[in-house]
């Protein structure tokens, strides 16, 4: 998906880390084990779904990176217009979607975090995790703006700009002029002759 767009343009290297932090975070210290029972439980809550779809999520955030980093790549060798504006239209909707996805996220984790009983962590494990995957799926939602690939100042053409009508004020020469021609050895207008 600006922020600092970096050679990919499509997406940016924010949202990869960012969805690592948030699916690492969760599936590193996200499940609690109790002494007095025998199985993993989510530390939002104690509801599985919270950590699924963090982890979800994250996973396939990151995939949806590296495939517009691939796109990205492969961007300047599309020639059709048609096949360009589709990515491009793509990029837009598929920044909107994780934006969503990430805004519904950050919600769904904070409001779980927040109703969760003190009685299931009484050591509090894996709170720094917890608050961390909740910071980082906040953060993700400003990460998947959108910037043009066609705007991309590492392609190797520059984009066509129109002359200027106006004077020239860098002085690169806004206009056409006809070259000298090397076939003409005397200059042109009036001259005078010498006897």
């Amino acid at each position: 998906m600006p922020v600092g767009r970096d050679p990919g343009e499509g997406c940016p290297v924010q949202p990869l880390l960012f969805s690592i932090v948030v699916f690492g975070s969760i599936v590193n210290e996200g499940y609690l084990n109790s002494p007095s029972e025998g199985k993993e439980f989510c530390i939002y809550n104690r509801n599985p779904n919270a950590c699924s779809y963090g982890v979800a999520v994250g996973v396939l955030a990151f995939l949806t990176c590296l495939l517009y980093l691939a796109l990205d790549v492969y961007f300047p060798q599309i020639s059709s217009v048609k096949d360009r504006k589709k990515a491009v239209l793509s990029d837009i909707g598929v920044s909107a979607f994780w934006a969503f996805l990430w805004f519904v996220g950050f919600c769904y984790l904070a409001n779980q975090w927040q109703v969760s009983k003190p009685k299931d962590n009484p050591l509090n494990e894996g709170t720094d995790a917890a608050r961390a995957a909740i910071a980082f799926s906040f953060f993700s939602i400003f990460t998947w703006d959108y910037t043009d690939p066609s705007q991309d100042s590492s392609m190797p053409y520059a984009p066509y700009a129109e002359p200027s009508a106006g004077p020239d004020p860098a002085g690169v020469g806004g206009t056409y002029q006809q070259p000298a021609s090397a076939f003409d050895p005397e200059p042109q207008g009036y001259q005078s002759q010498g006897y």
